[in-house]
């Protein structure tokens, strides 16, 4: 079942293989289209929190989201810490 946001995005009236490009120019195209859309961020968050490896979703690469995944690990454990010293 996919989420009620999916209909609204404006990937929904694109090819696939829009979002799923297999070169940097074809990631642009994808983050442009993105860049406009009203569903941009819980469709990132979706693919943040199923850990969706591959396409461009809400407006980030697999790499950009790595990054973002990343940073969050980084931050809940030094809230973690911080929480700890108290």
């Amino acid at each position: 079942m996919e989420p009620n946001w999916m209909a609204r995005g404006l990937c929904a009236n694109q090819p696939p293989e829009t979002f799923f490009p297999s070169d940097g120019v074809g990631v642009e195209v994808a983050k442009r289209i993105c860049a406009m859309c009203p569903v941009k961020e819980p469709c990132l968050e979706y693919a943040l929190a199923n850990r969706i490896d591959h396409g461009v979703w809400g407006g980030c690469s697999e790499r950009q989201r790595r990054r973002i995944l990343k940073a969050r690990r980084k931050e809940a454990g030094r809230e973690k810490r911080v929480g700890l010293r108290r």
